[in-house]
């Protein structure tokens, strides 16, 4: 049987070495694995080579200031916590709402609900109260653990679940997070933990009006992140720093499960405000080692001085969406490093990258990671050198894979025959390598975040004067991509600059600012197949050839140019 240590050495030992990786890496298969016991605690926490080194590292940019944990002290603070929430009533399969910004008690809480088997639902502080009201609905959680700034949403969301609020006073009806300072320092399970037992649940963005529900195991995302480790290229002791927000894959990626296989240092700089200047500045004062952004980060570095700032950066790397060749150059130009890019889902981790000792193509997304068997099928199921990016399942299921999509019934369905797939489209070459093409569907990506244009059009469609809309990427030097909704209005609604301010209100009011539509064009009519469907491929095209002379071409209103919006915000 292979474990997870041995499974995370043979990575380690071979990550200049990608085809022997490839061909050797089997995934580990106990039957029962808690990774915060068993590795965290008992690996991590234990070991002196690594117990007294710092597990978190968090900097308040603006001021200075350090936070630093060593991983005994981790283990010991959320055994507190653990024991804490056990004190609540919660329980082995309970779900916990976590809703808090890169503060300690996040890892804290992360780390006591798997080692009490809590599913943990992560959510970003973004999330208008409608969005958070679908999390309690659908996701059904029995203790909220929030930031202070979260509070206000819930007095009229109601549901029968304990809160708790990180911060120095504790609001009426909550319980105050300090209250586990005062919990015994050690733990005791109740029972084993199945690797199979549910863990996460995220809510992403997908082909339906409201998000999908994600499942994942303890084995899927803590087991399955030795393959995004290995992209990182993380070693024992590097600092790893990561520009995520919570409530997101991503962080889950590589602010939580990868750094801690490796042993690094989860490096954290909260800035109220993002300064390219500032954040270069604290990286070069910590001795940041490796880095992973997405291209809207890297894109606004490039515009300063790079080789000002005498970075020690051995690995970096970029994800979420193609990063184009110059700003690759000019970072290598400056620091002497290449950005590797990599590709995975929030249904996975990392499936396909270019990792250390790779040669790297640009604009690839790179080769399919140990333990990962990726196909690309036409729509028929037949091998092709564009289509779709599969995953083979049965005996080759990678151990990444999430359990499924929660349903009405509440079983995981979508991952549980012969191929898994991805709704990506990419092109294979002779070498391997997986280049982006886009989605099967109409999701996009603007600054890192997956948009799903049918959950925009939901909430566009219940303003009184929106009869039709559809939404579409607009190309954007920064984030790459922003929402842009054509709308078609109801009858006697004037095109006007009035109506345009009314439907960015109510889109502000209902949709968390990464979701909301920065453009709106009104127009007379959308266009629609046959069978009445609207083609947003003919209005993507529309944008990205910035044609002003077509037939279909309304009267457009841009968020940046109405002054009444950014005074509201």
């Amino acid at each position: 049987m292979t474990t997870f240590q041995d499974a995370r050495a043979f990575l380690l030992k071979h990550r200049m070495d990608y085809d022997t990786a490839v061909a050797q890496f089997r995934w580990p298969d106990a039957p029962q694995f808690n990774w915060a016991l068993d590795w965290f605690d008992a690996g991590l926490a234990n070991d002196p080579q690594s117990r007294d080194r710092a597990a978190l590292w968090i900097v308040d940019v603006a001021t200075g200031t350090d936070t630093k944990l060593t991983f005994g002290e981790m283990s010991r603070r959320s055994n507190r916590t653990a024991n804490f929430l056990r004190s609540l009533g919660l329980a082995r399969g309970d779900r916990l709402l976590l809703l808090l910004g890169n503060v300690v008690p996040l890892w804290e809480t992360m780390l006591a609900a798997i080692k009490l088997g809590v599913i943990i639902i992560p959510a970003t502080t973004l999330l208008t109260p409608d969005e958070l009201r679908d999390r309690l609905e659908r996701g059904k959680p029995k203790v909220v653990v929030a930031a202070p700034d979260q509070v206000a949403k819930f007095e009229k969301l109601g549901g029968d679940l304990a809160k708790i609020v990180v911060g120095e006073t504790a609001a009426s009806g909550w319980r105050s997070y300090g209250d586990a300072a005062g919990f015994p320092e050690s733990f005791t399970p109740d029972a084993p933990t199945g690797a199979h037992d549910p863990m996460l649940l995220y809510f992403t963005s997908g082909t339906t009006a409201k998000p999908k529900l994600v499942l994942h195991s303890h084995r899927s995302y803590p087991v399955g992140a030795l393959s995004t480790m290995y992209w990182l290229g993380l070693q024992p002791g590097d600092v790893h720093l990561n520009i995520s927000s919570p409530g997101w894959a991503k962080h889950a990626w590589s602010c939580f499960f990868a750094p801690w296989n490796a042993g690094s240092t989860i490096f954290i700089a909260n800035q109220a405000r993002f300064d390219a200047k500032k954040l270069m500045e604290t990286m070069v004062r910590c001795g940041v080692t490796t880095m992973c952004a997405p291209p809207t980060v890297w894109r606004i570095l490039i515009q300063e001085q790079l080789s000002d700032y005498k970075v020690t950066l051995r690995e970096v790397c970029g994800a979420g969406e193609p990063l184009n060749p110059e700003v690759i150059e000019q970072v290598k130009d400056a620091w002497g490093v290449t950005i590797r890019d990599g590709y995975g889902q929030t249904e996975t981790t990392a499936l396909a990258g270019n990792s250390p000792g790779q040669p790297v193509k640009p604009g690839s997304m790179g080769r399919p990671m140990p333990g990962y068997k990726v196909k690309v099928s036409d729509a028929d199921g037949n091998p092709a050198k564009e289509g779709e990016i599969g995953l083979a399942l049965g005996a080759d299921r990678p151990a990444g894979l999430m359990l499924g999509y929660i349903n009405d019934s509440g079983r995981p369905t979508g991952a549980d025959s012969d191929v898994y797939r991805t709704g990506d489209v990419a092109f294979l070459d002779d070498d391997g390598y997986l280049t982006f093409v886009g989605r099967a569907d109409d999701v996009f990506k603007s600054s890192d975040y997956r948009i799903s244009p049918f959950e925009l059009e939901s909430v566009l469609l219940e303003h009184d004067a929106v009869a039709e809309a559809a939404v579409v990427p607009s190309p954007d030097a920064i984030r790459l991509a922003i929402p842009k909704a054509y709308v078609s209005l109801t009858p006697g609604t004037a095109m006007s600059r009035e109506t345009a301010l009314s439907v960015f209100r109510y889109v502000q009011e209902h949709l968390a600012p990464f979701k909301r539509v920065r453009r709106i064009e009104f127009v007379k009519e959308l266009p629609k197949t046959i069978s009445g469907k609207i083609r947003r491929v003919q209005l993507r095209r529309l944008e990205q050839d910035n044609n002003r002379e077509d037939a279909l071409r309304g009267v457009e209103f841009r968020e940046e140019d109405l002054p009444e919006l950014r005074s509201e915000r």
